[in-house]
């Protein structure tokens, strides 16, 4: 399960991964992202907030997570992965080669951070 947050003015999507993820968490997030990508441009960031990585519902879940990077990963221009999770703290590291967004990883507790990270254009960084 999925809890998400679309931040319209500064195009941030906020992602907490709450339990296992599931097809329908990507469909919903997809409904809400596509129209805004279409009106208003590439994303400004993404943050992934979770305590831990909850692995995925079932083998449609994986693929409609894969499918989603897949399909969004060039629209977005800074992915923070917020975690002490081990697995998700080594995201960035390994999605590095074949995810287009600038990547960062802040500790669980930088969620504020993050969000100025993401919020900072790439002239001013």
């Amino acid at each position: 399960m999925i809890d998400f947050n679309l931040d319209m003015e500064h195009r941030i999507l906020t992602i907490c991964p709450k339990g296992p993820l599931s097809e329908q968490d990507f469909t919903a997030v997809t409904t809400a992202v596509n129209p805004v990508i279409e009106q208003k441009g590439d994303l400004a960031g993404v943050i992934i907030h979770a305590e831990s990585f909850p692995g995925w519902d079932n083998f449609a879940g994986m693929l409609s997570h894969f499918r989603f990077v897949r399909d969004h990963h060039q629209h977005i221009k800074k992915l923070a992965v917020v975690s002490d999770s081990a697995v998700l703290t080594i995201f960035p590291h390994l999605s590095s080669h074949f995810i287009s967004a600038e990547l960062k990883h802040f500790h669980f507790n930088q969620y504020n951070d993050a969000l100025s990270w993401v919020q900072t254009k790439e002239k001013d960084a």
